[in-house]
């Protein structure tokens, strides 16, 4: 394996391999608790539905800071589990996420994996330069101010070599 740390260039690439780091090792210990395929991105969601009651996946989207088709996607995979059930809003066009009680008999396993997860991420932090999670907040607010399309299209335009055209 190379030992060269990749430039901000390939930043996409290397915060992939990190995530599919984390998440590979949140899913073995699922998998030794009974869990086998179950995914590190449901737990958020049970938690927060365990929280707040029954939620709108606008408002789900909204706590856990992913985007609506994002939680989406993630409410019909925890639907296709069983560990959630969608009823229609008071608008005919929202869906209310409830958990169901297979959800709930599993928290007590849910609440076990958060806390060694929340371990092993402060663990992880302290042995970096400054907290991950902290970085990656500034990051995210910094593409709030200013999205990362408009710092490429400005980047581009700033390079003196046209873009390539493509025929058919």
């Amino acid at each position: 394996m190379s030992t060269e740390i990749p430039g901000p260039e390939l930043l996409g690439t290397a915060l992939r391999h990190l995530l599919e780091q984390l998440d590979s090792g949140v899913a073995e210990l699922y998998a030794d608790l009974g869990l086998p395929g179950f995914r590190p991105r449901f737990t958020p969601f049970v938690r927060v539905l365990r929280r707040r009651g029954p939620s709108s996946i606008t408002d789900l989207a909204t706590e856990i800071g992913v985007t609506h088709s994002a939680a989406s996607q993630t409410v019909a995979a925890l639907r296709n589990w069983g560990l959630v059930e969608l009823r229609p809003g008071t608008d005919a066009r929202s869906r209310i996420a409830h958990l169901t009680g297979r959800a709930i008999e599993l928290l007590p396993t849910l609440d076990a994996e958060w806390a060694a997860t929340r371990a092993a991420a402060e663990e992880l932090e302290a042995e970096l330069p400054m907290p991950l999670h902290q970085v990656v907040a500034a990051a995210i607010e910094a593409l709030r101010r200013r999205p990362y399309a408009e710092r490429v299209a400005s980047a581009a335009k700033q390079q003196s070599t046209p873009p390539p055209t493509f025929s058919q």
